[in-house]
């Protein structure tokens, strides 16, 4: 199953794909944005969830960091939110936790896909560099801001433990543990066959406008 998400403003247009088949062994050199940083980063996700993923990056006259990594995370979000509902038929659980290791630095993630767009990234106290690898920790926290807002989802992201004074490794437990509590919630239960995360299932509008 494959999954196209674009998404364009007047400051850039981003493309997200998400292939759940076969491993593709050229997969890294698919995620190509303008910071090497955050393309590593994005790589912790595709390997820890086990997916294809394919990330395309186009800035209109000006480059922003910031830019770059919301909306990233907004297009991302979207299509984790179109991928998931395409597998509720089969079971996915819409929901999942993991904690995850880099040498050091230990972090946990959990994610819940109710409708319900909500971030709590919590530190504890460990000294998280401003600048890590050339990329601004408020941008990296820009991304998970926009991917709940694409995916419409409830995640909670904690660094454990952690001693590295360039960032590097707090970073990656974060998203390593993001990447796999994303696997878990895509995981397919037959128990669970069409049905949502919430017991409030599926979210439904009726929009009624009068002239």
């Amino acid at each position: 199953m494959k999954v196209n998400v674009e998404r364009q403003t007047l400051e850039s247009r981003i493309t997200v794909i998400l292939d759940d088949g076969p491993r593709n062994p050229e997969g890294k050199k698919k995620i190509n944005t303008p910071l090497a940083f955050f393309n590593h980063m994005l790589e912790q996700i595709a390997w820890r969830c086990e997916l294809n993923i394919e990330v395309e990056v186009e800035l209109d006259h000006f480059f922003l960091n910031h830019v770059v990594c919301e909306d990233v995370g907004i297009t991302m979000g979207r299509a984790f939110k179109e991928l998931l509902e395409k597998r509720l038929i089969d079971g996915s659980k819409g929901y999942g936790q993991a904690v995850a290791a880099i040498d050091e630095s230990l972090a946990r993630a959990v994610f819940s896909f109710e409708s319900r767009a909500y971030l709590d990234l919590n530190f504890n106290n460990i000294n998280v560099p401003v600048t890590t690898e050339g990329i601004h920790s408020e941008d990296l926290v820009a991304f998970w801001e926009g991917f709940v807002q694409g995916a419409q989802a409830t995640l909670h992201l904690d660094l454990l433990k952690g001693r590295d004074n360039h960032g590097h490794h707090h970073w990656e437990s974060l998203f390593r543990a993001a990447g796999q509590a994303l696997l878990d919630s895509l995981s397919i239960h037959a128990w669970r066959k069409n049905m949502a995360a919430g017991v409030a299932g599926k979210i439904g509008f009726k929009i009624v406008t009068e002239e």
